[in-house]
């Protein structure tokens, strides 16, 4: 505790020796950035910081709940004391890595001049609140994969007739498109992943690869539920679905066609739920399940 003291202790001082011209952070923002697009682009809160915190404890407390649930198996004996002081050094690890993890992110968010402080503190609460709340929401496992559909159809039609309307009226939504090509250094560097439909695109792609795979995955159920509990099954459909992910991510298209860029977001988002959650399991157990009748044989 002493030597957490004073490290704390020595890095203010050092701060405030070596920065003292950089106590204003509006002016230390204005030396790295440019402040025409500061307010364009400084989202409130910050994506980055939600979406890190949101996975991240998703992550923490799924891997504590199953280690909590084989700590409850052990009797109380010495064993299980050994297993609880190994779990609560497990808990520490875990929320201290996560927590380590959040706070490069957030600092490299402000660095960059993309966010403020208080932007990004308040989307790792709002991404931790997310998490939480779906966590307990379990109607969306049971839902039909027509309710998926029809959700993902009225996102588009309500998002396309608003922005139809507006446009009628003389509001642009894309407006933000033309004040960064106007204050970018290279207009090349504004892309269409930033624009609101591409966003859109990709968060109904995500709704509806997660209605597909898990109405797959029901079917894969019964037949994959045996082997389901194997460590080895599951590193697997863990190791693979990475790689096909990490291959997924590295594909890119044109934005010469709006069309075609917009039609093939939307489906590598909904792509990209479907593998870890259908096809890499599936495909894992029927190879188990028939490698292991044939040894039967």
């Amino acid at each position: 505790m002493d030597l957490l003291h004073s490290w704390g202790v020595n890095l203010a001082v050092h701060l405030q020796t070596e920065y003292r011209d950089y106590e204003n952070l509006f002016q230390w923002v204005s030396s790295v950035a440019d402040l025409h697009t500061t307010f364009f682009i400084c989202g409130s809160p910050s994506g980055h910081a939600m979406g890190s915190a949101g996975v991240g404890y998703v992550m923490v407390t799924a891997v504590l709940s199953t280690s909590e649930t084989s700590k409850e198996n052990h009797c109380f004996n010495i064993t299980h004391l050994r297993v609880t002081s190994a779990f609560r050094c497990l808990q520490l690890m875990l929320w201290m890595l996560l927590g380590l993890v959040e706070l490069l992110v957030c600092m490299s968010r402000v660095y960059l001049a993309a966010h403020f402080p208080h932007q990004v503190i308040s989307g790792v609460i709002s991404g931790i609140i997310v998490a939480e709340i779906f966590s307990r929401v379990q109607w969306i496992y049971s839902a039909s994969l027509k309710k998926y559909v029809c959700v993902t159809l009225y996102l588009l039609f309500f998002a396309v007739g608003l922005y139809v309307l507006l446009k009628a009226v003389g509001v642009d939504l894309l407006w933000i498109l033309a004040k960064a090509q106007k204050w970018c250094i290279s207009p090349d560097w504004v892309l269409l992943d930033s624009t609101p439909f591409a966003s859109l695109l990709r968060n109904m792609g995500t709704l509806f690869g997660l209605g597909l795979g898990l109405h797959l995955s029901g079917y894969n159920e019964t037949a994959g539920r045996k082997h389901s509990s194997s460590i080895s099954i599951r590193t697997g459909c863990i190791g693979v679905s990475l790689v096909l992910l990490q291959l997924l991510d590295k594909m890119t298209s044109s934005s010469s066609n709006q069309l075609l860029f917009y039609l093939l977001s939307f489906c590598k988002s909904a792509v990209a739920l479907v593998l870890p959650t259908a096809l890499v399991p599936g495909v894992i157990c029927w190879i188990s399940s028939k490698s292991k009748h044939e040894k039967d044989m």
